[in-house]
């Protein structure tokens, strides 16, 4: 067992996006673009390994036809967390050992640069002591209206969160926080706007990870409100680090979660180009 490994939770059944990780976008289907940003993260980072956590056999049989590392995980896993888990417990068995490090790079999250995973595992290694990192974008306001002109297409599409001073999540929603209630003065008073963009990447440590099931629900994780599965970290006074990331002139956004989503990754990719994922 590798000491960081990078788990792509890849659910067949989406509500809004059925078999969504095979959705081509671009000509590529999306769950192998998310694999190659993985795997050259891999390739810059020692003792990384990754592997992509799938509930059906469509997607790992299309895992095994492209040399993608995969393993099966129960339908019953509720969340990207807990297929994390199953998947970690899975290669554990098989191997003896147990990672230091599992990073829940989401299986539809084909923006994602490498280096915003190696970031996470940068801020890792110099304060081990939380529970979890998680990394945010600190929006212009360029960005800021980007975000809410998208959020009028697909409101829940996108995550913003709330930090404190030294850097420790205070909240998270899919609706825009902070509230900007005199946005002129908001505007004049900084070039950067107040809210962050959560970027959907997690890096637990083992035994924050091994504790997720038996912490209790957070009411923010149920489907019907935020759907956000890391506010029971929160909920429990578990600390989150959030990394503050640069996509380094790229435009990025949320997950892909509907067909809006998928038009604009590929108009983001018309515009900028894909990734530079040469070794």
């Amino acid at each position: 067992m590798a000491e960081i490994l990078i788990v792509i939770p890849a659910r067949y059944h989406s509500k809004r996006l059925p078999g969504k990780p095979l959705r081509e976008i671009g000509g590529v289907p999306m769950i192998e673009r998310v694999a190659r940003i993985a795997a050259h993260a891999c390739s810059e980072t020692a003792g990384c390994a990754h592997v992509v956590a799938t509930d059906h056999v469509d997607i790992e049989r299309f895992c095994h036809e492209r040399g993608i590392p995969v393993v099966m995980t129960p339908d019953s896993c509720r969340n990207g967390t807990e297929r994390c888990w199953h998947a970690t417990r899975t290669i554990e068995r098989a191997t003896g050992e147990w990672p230091g490090l599992i990073i829940n790079l989401q299986g539809d999250n084909p923006l994602c640069p490498p280096w915003i995973v190696q970031e996470l595992i940068r801020a890792w290694r110099e304060d081990p002591r939380a529970a979890l990192y998680t990394p945010c974008v600190r929006l212009d306001w360029k960005g800021y209206d980007a975000l809410v002109e998208a959020k009028k297409a697909t409101p829940y599409s996108g995550t913003t969160v709330l930090v404190d001073k030294a850097g420790h999540a205070l909240a998270f929603s899919k609706g825009i926080l902070p509230v900007i209630r005199r946005p002129e003065e908001a505007r004049r008073a900084s070039p950067l706007s107040p809210v962050r963009r959560h970027v959907g990447v997690y890096a637990y440590t083992y035994r924050t990870l091994e504790r997720y099931a038996i912490l209790e629900e957070s009411p923010h994780e149920r489907e019907e409100i935020e759907g956000l599965e890391q506010t029971r970290f929160l909920y429990n006074g578990l600390r989150i680090n959030v990394v503050e990331v640069d996509y380094r002139g790229r435009e990025s956004t949320g997950g892909v979660d509907s067909e809006e989503d998928i038009a604009r990754v590929e108009e983001i990719l018309a515009r900028h180009g894909e990734l530079d994922l040469k070794a």
